[in-house]
């Protein structure tokens, strides 16, 4: 059976990695993505050049769509989009972030805590809450996938504000889990390390380092991340091999919250 998905923050790292991976496994794929900065957002965001290489790679098998995670009718779009285009919806993936600080959190601006925490725990809410009656009329079968990260179990210095919205994320997806229980759609969070990402550069920049290869010594392996190993934990939480999970938070951090 075919399976389709849409997946958020689609057009770089480990969302566009995500793409990759669903699609190998069988998906078709609605890949939605902002495509333009946010005022309050200290680096830039994916362009449409970088949502039309994601889809140029996959043919028929991706639709890309502009659209801000934060507004509803834009997430509603995506689902009716895919429905229409694909027929159906089996999975959705929140992977749309981006990251702020530099600073303690009493020196940061509202307009940049408010950017944060609304990108990464309001998006993620926009997307499920427009996907879900979709997953539930869908024959018994349904994955909401939200990225998390190593910053939603653990303080991180100067990063508050994005640390308290990834363990929002976390919250979010366990609550969502427990209102689906008696369903078979299950909700799972995904908790990746530092992985080579453009976020994790402008994570470097914040702390004044060099690039982001400076946040390997944090992991037990030694090493960044790379966006496709992430990807691969959120695509086997979208088949049907992870049914019996749901409410977790998978840590894909090469050991770096082990204690």
């Amino acid at each position: 059976m075919t399976r389709v998905a849409i997946v958020t923050g689609a057009a770089r790292g480990i969302g566009a990695a995500t793409v990759d991976a669903l699609v190998n496994d069988g998906f078709y794929v609605v890949a939605v993505d902002r495509c333009r900065d946010i005022a309050d957002v200290p680096y830039a965001l994916a362009t449409p050049a970088d949502l039309d290489a994601v889809v140029a790679r996959h043919g028929e098998h991706v639709l890309g769509l502009v659209g801000d995670v934060r507004s509803s009718s834009d997430m509603q779009l995506a689902v009716d989009t895919a429905l229409r285009h694909f027929g159906r919806l089996d999975a959705v993936v929140a992977a749309a972030g981006v990251v702020g600080g530099g600073g303690p959190l009493w020196e940061m601006s509202d307009a940049t805590f408010d950017a944060i925490m609304s990108v990464n725990v309001l998006g993620t809410r926009r997307l499920i809450e427009a996907a879900t009656p979709a997953l539930l009329t869908n024959g018994g079968y349904g994955r909401i996938v939200a990225i998390a990260s190593a910053a939603g179990r653990q303080g991180l210095r100067h990063m508050a504000a994005y640390s308290a919205a990834k363990h929002a994320v976390v919250g979010l997806i366990r609550g969502v889990a427990m209102d689906l229980a008696d369903t078979k759609v299950t909700a799972n969070a995904v908790s990746p390390g530092s992985t080579r990402t453009a976020i994790l550069e402008a994570s470097a920049a914040l702390y004044d380092l060099p690039s982001g290869e400076a946040f390997a010594s944090q992991q037990p392996i030694g090493r960044l991340l790379e966006p496709s190993e992430v990807a691969g934990m959120i695509s086997w939480l979208c088949s049907a091999h992870s049914s019996a999970v749901t409410g977790a938070d998978l840590a894909v951090d090469g050991g770096m919250t082990v204690s």
